[in-house]
Protein backbone atom coordinates (compact mmCIF):
# COMPACT_ATOMS: atom_id res chain seq x y z
CA UNK A 1 0.00 0.00 0.00
CA UNK A 2 1.61 3.63 -1.12
CA UNK A 3 1.85 5.76 2.13
CA UNK A 4 -0.31 8.72 2.00
CA UNK A 5 1.89 11.06 2.74
CA UNK A 6 5.18 9.80 0.93
CA UNK A 7 3.53 9.28 -3.12
CA UNK A 8 5.97 7.20 -4.73
CA UNK A 9 7.38 9.32 -7.76
CA UNK A 10 7.56 8.13 -11.58
CA UNK A 11 11.15 7.15 -12.69
CA UNK A 12 12.94 9.60 -14.19
CA UNK A 13 14.27 8.64 -17.73
CA UNK A 14 16.89 10.48 -19.58
CA UNK A 15 16.04 9.56 -23.36
CA UNK A 16 19.19 9.83 -25.68
CA UNK A 17 17.83 11.12 -29.34
CA UNK A 18 19.98 8.60 -31.50
CA UNK A 19 21.60 8.70 -35.35
CA UNK A 20 19.99 11.73 -36.44
CA UNK A 21 20.01 10.19 -40.73
CA UNK A 22 17.94 7.27 -39.11
CA UNK A 23 14.92 7.06 -37.12
CA UNK A 24 16.00 7.98 -33.38
CA UNK A 25 14.01 11.64 -33.67
CA UNK A 26 10.94 10.47 -35.43
CA UNK A 27 10.90 8.01 -32.43
CA UNK A 28 12.08 10.28 -29.52
CA UNK A 29 9.63 12.97 -30.50
CA UNK A 30 6.82 10.31 -30.22
CA UNK A 31 8.10 8.83 -27.17
CA UNK A 32 8.16 12.46 -25.73
CA UNK A 33 4.52 12.99 -25.93
CA UNK A 34 3.29 9.51 -25.68
CA UNK A 35 0.40 9.00 -23.48
CA UNK A 36 1.25 5.48 -22.19
CA UNK A 37 5.52 6.42 -21.49
CA UNK A 38 4.22 9.89 -19.79
CA UNK A 39 2.31 8.00 -17.23
CA UNK A 40 4.48 5.53 -16.71
CA UNK A 41 7.81 7.92 -16.19
CA UNK A 42 9.01 11.42 -16.29
CA UNK A 43 10.78 11.26 -19.27
CA UNK A 44 13.24 14.24 -20.42
CA UNK A 45 14.94 14.26 -23.93
CA UNK A 46 18.62 14.70 -24.29
CA UNK A 47 20.22 16.01 -27.93
CA UNK A 48 19.55 19.10 -29.82
CA UNK A 49 16.06 20.40 -29.90
CA UNK A 50 16.05 21.36 -33.48
CA UNK A 51 16.86 17.73 -34.43
CA UNK A 52 13.83 16.58 -32.34
CA UNK A 53 11.52 19.15 -33.87
CA UNK A 54 12.54 17.76 -37.47
CA UNK A 55 11.41 14.28 -35.89
CA UNK A 56 8.14 15.68 -34.91
CA UNK A 57 7.43 17.26 -38.24
CA UNK A 58 8.23 13.53 -39.84
CA UNK A 59 5.75 11.85 -37.14
CA UNK A 60 3.42 14.59 -37.58
CA UNK A 61 3.20 15.96 -33.96
CA UNK A 62 2.24 19.26 -33.14
CA UNK A 63 5.77 21.13 -32.34
CA UNK A 64 3.16 23.01 -29.67
CA UNK A 65 2.45 19.64 -27.99
CA UNK A 66 6.04 18.89 -28.45
CA UNK A 67 6.87 22.33 -26.40
CA UNK A 68 5.88 21.44 -23.10
CA UNK A 69 8.60 18.03 -23.10
CA UNK A 70 11.23 18.43 -20.91
CA UNK A 71 14.52 18.31 -23.28
CA UNK A 72 18.44 19.03 -22.25
CA UNK A 73 18.79 21.11 -25.28
CA UNK A 74 22.53 20.32 -25.93
CA UNK A 75 22.35 22.58 -29.17
CA UNK A 76 24.50 20.05 -31.21
CA UNK A 77 23.59 19.40 -34.25
CA UNK A 78 21.95 21.64 -37.45
CA UNK A 79 19.84 19.06 -38.45
CA UNK A 80 20.54 20.49 -42.08
CA UNK A 81 23.80 19.76 -42.35
CA UNK A 82 22.63 15.52 -42.18
CA UNK A 83 21.51 13.70 -45.07
CA UNK A 84 18.55 11.17 -44.16
CA UNK A 85 19.83 7.43 -44.87
CA UNK A 86 23.59 8.32 -44.78
CA UNK A 87 25.89 7.70 -41.75
CA UNK A 88 28.24 10.58 -41.44
CA UNK A 89 30.79 12.10 -38.43
CA UNK A 90 28.55 15.04 -36.87
CA UNK A 91 25.77 12.57 -36.61
CA UNK A 92 27.94 9.55 -35.07
CA UNK A 93 29.58 12.49 -32.74
CA UNK A 94 26.11 14.04 -31.96
CA UNK A 95 24.56 10.67 -30.60
CA UNK A 96 27.56 9.86 -28.58
CA UNK A 97 27.36 13.23 -26.57
CA UNK A 98 23.90 12.71 -26.34
CA UNK A 99 24.61 9.06 -24.52
CA UNK A 100 27.38 10.54 -22.77
CA UNK A 101 25.22 13.20 -21.03
CA UNK A 102 22.38 11.24 -20.42
CA UNK A 103 24.93 8.48 -18.61
CA UNK A 104 26.48 11.52 -16.83
CA UNK A 105 22.79 13.11 -15.34
CA UNK A 106 21.95 8.91 -13.97
CA UNK A 107 25.30 8.94 -12.60
CA UNK A 108 24.65 12.45 -11.10
CA UNK A 109 21.47 10.73 -9.67
CA UNK A 110 19.47 12.99 -11.63
CA UNK A 111 17.92 10.20 -13.76
CA UNK A 112 16.93 6.79 -12.70
CA UNK A 113 17.89 4.85 -15.88
CA UNK A 114 19.07 5.99 -19.79
CA UNK A 115 17.22 4.80 -22.98
CA UNK A 116 18.32 5.24 -26.55
CA UNK A 117 16.86 5.41 -29.92
CA UNK A 118 18.75 3.51 -32.29
CA UNK A 119 22.61 4.61 -32.58
CA UNK A 120 24.40 3.65 -36.17
CA UNK A 121 27.62 2.33 -35.72
CA UNK A 122 29.44 3.13 -38.78
CA UNK A 123 28.77 6.80 -37.63
CA UNK A 124 29.57 5.88 -34.23
CA UNK A 125 32.88 5.48 -35.57
CA UNK A 126 33.03 7.92 -37.81
CA UNK A 127 32.14 10.52 -34.70
CA UNK A 128 35.21 8.83 -32.31
CA UNK A 129 37.50 6.01 -33.46
CA UNK A 130 37.94 4.44 -30.34
CA UNK A 131 34.44 3.28 -30.60
CA UNK A 132 33.48 -0.25 -30.14
CA UNK A 133 30.13 -0.52 -29.01
CA UNK A 134 27.68 1.04 -26.14
CA UNK A 135 28.84 -1.20 -23.58
CA UNK A 136 32.71 -0.42 -24.40
CA UNK A 137 31.78 3.27 -24.09
CA UNK A 138 29.09 3.58 -21.18
CA UNK A 139 31.99 1.52 -19.00
CA UNK A 140 34.32 4.10 -19.94
CA UNK A 141 32.15 7.15 -19.27
CA UNK A 142 31.14 5.94 -16.15
CA UNK A 143 34.77 4.75 -14.99
CA UNK A 144 33.50 0.69 -13.98
CA UNK A 145 35.77 -2.30 -14.80
CA UNK A 146 32.86 -4.33 -15.75
CA UNK A 147 31.50 -7.14 -16.41
CA UNK A 148 28.35 -6.24 -18.63
CA UNK A 149 26.91 -7.44 -21.39
CA UNK A 150 23.71 -6.84 -23.13
CA UNK A 151 20.50 -8.39 -22.94
CA UNK A 152 17.68 -9.29 -25.30
CA UNK A 153 13.71 -8.56 -23.47
CA UNK A 154 11.19 -9.99 -25.35
CA UNK A 155 7.98 -9.98 -23.17
CA UNK A 156 9.40 -11.92 -20.48
CA UNK A 157 11.97 -13.88 -22.31
CA UNK A 158 15.35 -12.76 -21.86
CA UNK A 159 18.23 -13.63 -24.25
CA UNK A 160 22.11 -13.53 -22.95
CA UNK A 161 25.25 -13.70 -24.94
CA UNK A 162 28.81 -15.34 -23.54
CA UNK A 163 30.43 -12.95 -26.75
CA UNK A 164 28.80 -10.44 -28.47
CA UNK A 165 30.32 -7.77 -31.04
CA UNK A 166 33.12 -9.68 -32.07
CA UNK A 167 34.03 -11.99 -35.09
CA UNK A 168 32.13 -15.21 -35.47
CA UNK A 169 36.24 -16.70 -36.20
CA UNK A 170 36.78 -15.40 -32.81
CA UNK A 171 34.15 -16.84 -30.66
CA UNK A 172 35.16 -20.59 -30.13
CA UNK A 173 38.38 -18.92 -28.30
CA UNK A 174 36.95 -16.70 -26.46
CA UNK A 175 34.34 -19.60 -24.93
CA UNK A 176 36.01 -20.65 -21.73
CA UNK A 177 34.62 -22.11 -18.47
CA UNK A 178 35.01 -19.05 -16.40
CA UNK A 179 33.06 -16.76 -19.30
CA UNK A 180 30.45 -18.78 -19.66
CA UNK A 181 29.83 -18.85 -15.80
CA UNK A 182 30.69 -15.12 -15.66
CA UNK A 183 27.61 -14.62 -18.44
CA UNK A 184 25.48 -17.21 -16.06
CA UNK A 185 25.82 -15.62 -12.86
CA UNK A 186 25.85 -11.54 -14.75
CA UNK A 187 21.99 -12.90 -16.16
CA UNK A 188 21.13 -14.20 -12.67
CA UNK A 189 21.93 -11.27 -11.07
CA UNK A 190 20.27 -8.61 -13.70
CA UNK A 191 17.08 -10.05 -13.94
CA UNK A 192 16.77 -10.60 -9.77
CA UNK A 193 17.69 -6.84 -9.96
CA UNK A 194 14.66 -6.21 -12.44
CA UNK A 195 12.74 -7.97 -10.11
CA UNK A 196 12.06 -11.13 -11.64
CA UNK A 197 12.71 -13.58 -8.85
CA UNK A 198 14.76 -16.88 -9.23
CA UNK A 199 14.67 -16.80 -13.22
CA UNK A 200 15.42 -20.14 -15.19
CA UNK A 201 18.26 -19.98 -17.24
CA UNK A 202 18.97 -22.22 -20.56
CA UNK A 203 22.13 -22.11 -21.80
CA UNK A 204 22.39 -22.89 -25.33
CA UNK A 205 25.18 -25.08 -26.85
CA UNK A 206 27.73 -23.66 -28.81
CA UNK A 207 28.40 -26.76 -31.48
CA UNK A 208 25.50 -28.56 -33.71
CA UNK A 209 23.43 -31.03 -31.57
CA UNK A 210 25.73 -29.63 -28.62
CA UNK A 211 28.50 -31.34 -29.93
CA UNK A 212 26.77 -34.80 -30.01
CA UNK A 213 28.79 -36.27 -27.33
CA UNK A 214 32.21 -34.94 -29.02
CA UNK A 215 31.12 -36.22 -32.65
CA UNK A 216 30.78 -31.95 -33.91
CA UNK A 217 33.40 -30.47 -31.16
CA UNK A 218 34.27 -30.52 -27.50
CA UNK A 219 33.41 -27.15 -25.94
CA UNK A 220 29.88 -27.84 -24.78
CA UNK A 221 31.02 -31.25 -22.39
CA UNK A 222 34.24 -29.99 -21.97
CA UNK A 223 33.24 -26.21 -21.02
CA UNK A 224 29.76 -25.38 -21.13
CA UNK A 225 28.51 -27.98 -18.99
CA UNK A 226 31.28 -27.58 -16.20
CA UNK A 227 30.29 -23.53 -16.26
CA UNK A 228 26.42 -24.64 -15.90
CA UNK A 229 27.42 -26.74 -13.13
CA UNK A 230 29.52 -24.36 -10.76
CA UNK A 231 26.31 -22.24 -11.42
CA UNK A 232 24.07 -24.57 -10.08
CA UNK A 233 26.71 -25.26 -7.20
CA UNK A 234 26.29 -21.10 -6.17
CA UNK A 235 22.34 -21.66 -6.35
CA UNK A 236 21.80 -20.32 -10.01
CA UNK A 237 18.27 -21.90 -11.52
CA UNK A 238 20.96 -22.71 -14.49
CA UNK A 239 20.46 -25.73 -16.95
CA UNK A 240 22.17 -26.69 -20.46
CA UNK A 241 24.03 -26.72 -22.81
CA UNK A 242 20.71 -27.31 -24.57
CA UNK A 243 20.93 -27.42 -28.71
CA UNK A 244 20.40 -23.92 -30.19
CA UNK A 245 18.05 -25.15 -32.52
CA UNK A 246 15.45 -26.07 -30.08
CA UNK A 247 16.37 -24.44 -26.80
CA UNK A 248 14.03 -20.79 -27.97
CA UNK A 249 11.02 -23.36 -28.95
CA UNK A 250 11.06 -24.43 -25.31
CA UNK A 251 11.54 -21.21 -23.84
CA UNK A 252 8.83 -19.52 -26.12
CA UNK A 253 6.79 -22.32 -24.60
CA UNK A 254 7.58 -21.29 -20.60
CA UNK A 255 10.46 -23.99 -19.73
CA UNK A 256 13.04 -21.10 -19.32
CA UNK A 257 12.88 -17.29 -17.99
CA UNK A 258 16.58 -16.63 -20.58
CA UNK A 259 18.56 -18.62 -22.80
CA UNK A 260 22.11 -17.53 -22.85
CA UNK A 261 23.62 -18.05 -25.84
CA UNK A 262 27.41 -18.01 -26.95
CA UNK A 263 27.59 -15.61 -29.44
CA UNK A 264 25.63 -12.87 -31.30
CA UNK A 265 23.34 -14.13 -33.67
CA UNK A 266 22.40 -17.36 -32.39
CA UNK A 267 20.20 -15.34 -30.61
CA UNK A 268 19.34 -12.37 -32.01
CA UNK A 269 17.88 -14.11 -35.21
CA UNK A 270 15.46 -15.96 -32.43
CA UNK A 271 14.62 -13.06 -30.61
CA UNK A 272 13.99 -11.36 -33.97
CA UNK A 273 11.98 -13.78 -35.28
CA UNK A 274 9.93 -13.98 -32.00
CA UNK A 275 8.92 -9.99 -31.86
CA UNK A 276 10.92 -7.76 -34.14
CA UNK A 277 9.02 -4.78 -33.70
CA UNK A 278 8.17 -5.28 -29.42
CA UNK A 279 11.96 -6.49 -28.79
CA UNK A 280 14.63 -4.38 -26.66
CA UNK A 281 18.23 -4.43 -25.63
CA UNK A 282 19.07 -3.74 -21.87
CA UNK A 283 22.69 -2.93 -21.31
CA UNK A 284 23.34 -5.15 -17.76
CA UNK A 285 26.04 -5.11 -15.16
CA UNK A 286 25.20 -0.87 -14.69
CA UNK A 287 24.26 0.76 -11.50
CA UNK A 288 20.76 1.95 -13.50
CA UNK A 289 18.93 0.12 -16.55
CA UNK A 290 20.09 1.29 -20.13
CA UNK A 291 17.61 0.35 -22.23
CA UNK A 292 17.18 0.86 -26.60
CA UNK A 293 14.77 -1.03 -29.00
CA UNK A 294 16.69 -3.77 -30.23
CA UNK A 295 15.86 -2.75 -33.96
CA UNK A 296 18.30 -0.79 -35.86
CA UNK A 297 18.12 2.88 -37.13
CA UNK A 298 16.55 2.03 -40.39
CA UNK A 299 18.01 4.12 -42.80
CA UNK A 300 15.96 2.75 -45.27
CA UNK A 301 12.85 4.86 -44.05
CA UNK A 302 14.27 7.75 -42.01
CA UNK A 303 11.97 10.57 -43.34
CA UNK A 304 9.06 9.06 -43.85
CA UNK A 305 6.88 9.14 -40.59
CA UNK A 306 6.32 5.15 -40.27
CA UNK A 307 8.44 4.04 -37.83
CA UNK A 308 6.59 1.67 -35.39
CA UNK A 309 7.39 2.74 -31.84
CA UNK A 310 6.08 -0.51 -30.79
CA UNK A 311 10.46 -1.36 -29.29
CA UNK A 312 11.04 1.97 -27.88
CA UNK A 313 7.89 2.38 -26.09
CA UNK A 314 8.95 -1.13 -24.77
CA UNK A 315 12.41 -0.26 -23.89
CA UNK A 316 11.34 3.07 -21.96
CA UNK A 317 8.55 0.87 -19.69
CA UNK A 318 11.04 -1.49 -18.94
CA UNK A 319 13.81 1.01 -17.59
CA UNK A 320 11.29 2.94 -15.97
CA UNK A 321 9.69 -0.90 -14.47
CA UNK A 322 13.66 -2.08 -13.72
CA UNK A 323 14.21 1.18 -11.62
CA UNK A 324 11.52 1.18 -9.81
CA UNK A 325 12.19 -2.69 -8.82
CA UNK A 326 15.77 -1.14 -7.78
CA UNK A 327 14.60 1.58 -6.05
CA UNK A 328 11.87 -0.70 -3.77
CA UNK A 329 14.42 -3.35 -3.41
CA UNK A 330 17.01 -0.37 -1.95
CA UNK A 331 13.51 1.07 0.24
CA UNK A 332 13.09 -2.22 2.10
CA UNK A 333 14.46 -2.60 5.74
CA UNK A 334 17.04 -4.53 6.58
CA UNK A 335 16.96 -8.29 8.23
CA UNK A 336 18.28 -7.86 11.87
Amino acid sequence: MRNAGNPVRKPRIALAIGDPAGIGPELAARMAVDPEVNDAVELTVVGDRRVLERGAREAGIDLAALRQVSVRDLGNLDPGTIRLGVSAEAGGRSALANFRTCLEIAQRGDADAVCFTPFNKAAMKLGEPSYGDEIGFALGVLGLPGPASEFNVLDRLWNARVTSHVPLSKVASLITEPNVLRAIRLTDASMRAAGLGEPRIAVAALNPHAGDGGNFGHEDDAIIRPAVEAAQRDGILAEGPFPSDTVFLRAQKGAFDAVLTMYHDQGQIAMKLLGFERGVTLLGGFPFPVCTPAHGSAYDIAGRGIAHPGATRNAILLAGRIAAARAGAEAQPALA
